[in-house]
């Protein structure tokens, strides 16, 4: 994380904002999720506050975790990640009352979530083709 808080703010949310849309691929996730550009650009928002964040923890999932290791794994998100929230937030079925809690913590547990939700998806496809 090369960039530093003794920075012009604005820099620092812009040059964030950029980072965040080059690795999530901001531009070919607009391609595959048209219908969802104010769900995406909610994203890329909510992941810039949280990088800005001054505080030394952030709240997740009624749990506070270090803010260094919220704003690392946030820097880590991909393209895959991001198609992974928006999937499993439209397939969703269940009332969400804080959407901005749902998906910070949906971002914060997409690395260590999704291969365990793509398993079980081919096992069931694989079990209903039996």
């Amino acid at each position: 994380d090369e960039m530093r808080y003794d920075e012009d703010p604005s820099s620092l949310a812009l040059e964030y904002r950029t980072l965040i849309c080059e690795n999530i691929e901001y531009d070919i996730l607009l391609l595959t999720f048209p219908e969802k550009a104010e769900l995406l650009e909610g994203i890329v928002e909510l992941i810039l506050e949280t990088l800005l964040c001054r505080s030394k923890e952030i709240l997740i999932s009624s749990t506070l975790f270090p803010a260094e290791i919220v704003r690392s794994k946030f820097l880590k998100l991909d393209y895959s990640h991001i198609v992974y929230v928006v999937t499993c937030f439209t397939e969703n079925t269940t009332k969400v009352k804080n959407i901005r809690k749902y998906l910070l913590a949906s971002l914060y547990n997409a690395p260590t979530t999704i291969e365990g939700y793509y398993t079980a998806e081919v096992n069931h496809d694989l079990a209903k083709a039996r």
